[in-house]
């Protein structure tokens, strides 16, 4: 779309989408007092709410579409995939810093490139260049991992694992939205959904969690309590809905490559809100150095796949 016809308030409904996104860091990390898979289980079950009548709204307006049988596997799998991703991802914020959290767990285009020749997929100069780059930016911050414990090779990798299992989720996602045109929030409300009940199971296998405990932190359904529910209606209401579902709606206003690079930037802005939030931020040299050129091989790769994507639809014209 050009810009003579895009709306005047695409760039503020991106730019919020951006920040409610890049907020949910800071807020996850804050609540420390509750277990990771718990505290991801409480986001997941706030969001369901959120887009449950969403979802219903959907399935009575949209009789063309009809559920099959592997599009429920699907579904199914994607659930897997983001309960994967959302459990290792809180986890790492209690085991290493918040930026090098979000630096990993934004490393997707890296491993896209890292698994294209097992999905049969070209590789270019400039892929191999990008992964090299977001390699070669991850080991140097490792440099910043620190005795004490607070920036750790352990949370660094949960994050990197929230990035891999996260690339799943977005395949399916993808196929499901673009190739069987289903409708977003039939997709998005029982992914969510299912992910919100596995991570709930998670927590209440590994973590000291019940259904009817009477200390809210360790309680199944804890975030109904006054002590935390503002913060998973924020979560809910803010990242959840405002962040994905902002970005969903640009897309109708910007090329998909704008919408990439722009969130790229999540580790930056959410280093900052965190900063903001607890007047503390753990910054290295070695992330200082290493952390850009990390961002800089992803952005790379996602220009790139935007090249190969546009090549290919003028081929098929």
């Amino acid at each position: 779309m050009s810009n003579k016809n895009r709306p005047f308030f695409a760039w503020p409904i991106l730019l919020i989408a951006l920040f409610a996104v890049s907020s949910a860091g800071a807020i996850l990390q804050s609540m420390e007092d509750i277990p990771p898979f718990l505290r991801a289980s409480w986001r997941m079950q706030g969001t369901s709410i959120i887009l449950f009548p969403l979802f219903l709204f959907q399935v009575l307006n949209s009789n063309e579409y009809k559920l099959s049988s592997k599009d429920v596997k699907l579904i199914f799998a994607s659930s897997i995939f983001l309960t994967l991703h959302f459990g290792s991802w809180v986890w790492s914020l209690d085991n290493t810093s918040l930026v090098h959290s979000l630096l990993f767990v934004t490393s997707h285009p890296i491993i896209i490139v890292l698994i294209m020749p097992i999905l049969g997929s070209s590789v270019s100069k400039s892929h191999i260049f990008g992964a090299f780059l977001g390699v070669f930016g991850a080991i140097i911050t490792f440099g910043d991992i620190d005795k004490g414990g607070e920036i750790t090779f352990i949370g660094d990798f949960a994050a990197f694992i929230g990035a891999l299992t996260v690339v799943g989720y977005m395949f399916i996602g993808r196929h499901l939205r673009s190739n069987r045109n289903m409708p977003v929030f039939i997709y998005a409300f029982p992914v969510t959904f299912v992910a919100g009940i596995l991570l709930a199971f998670s927590a209440l296998i590994f973590e000291p969690v019940s259904i009817s405990d009477s200390i809210p932190e360790y309680k199944l359904f804890g975030w109904t309590d006054s002590a935390w529910l503002l913060w998973i209606v924020y979560l809910s209401v803010g990242p959840g809905l405002a962040g994905h579902t902002g970005i969903n709606t640009v897309l109708k206003w910007f090329p998909p490559i704008v919408v990439s690079v722009i969130l790229l930037f999540e580790p930056v802005i959410g280093g900052l809100i965190g900063w903001i939030f607890t007047t503390e931020l753990t910054l290295g040299f070695w992330t200082i150095l290493g952390g850009p050129i990390m961002l800089t091989g992803a952005i790379i790769i996602t220009i790139e796949e935007n090249k190969k994507q546009i090549f290919h639809e003028e081929s098929i014209k």
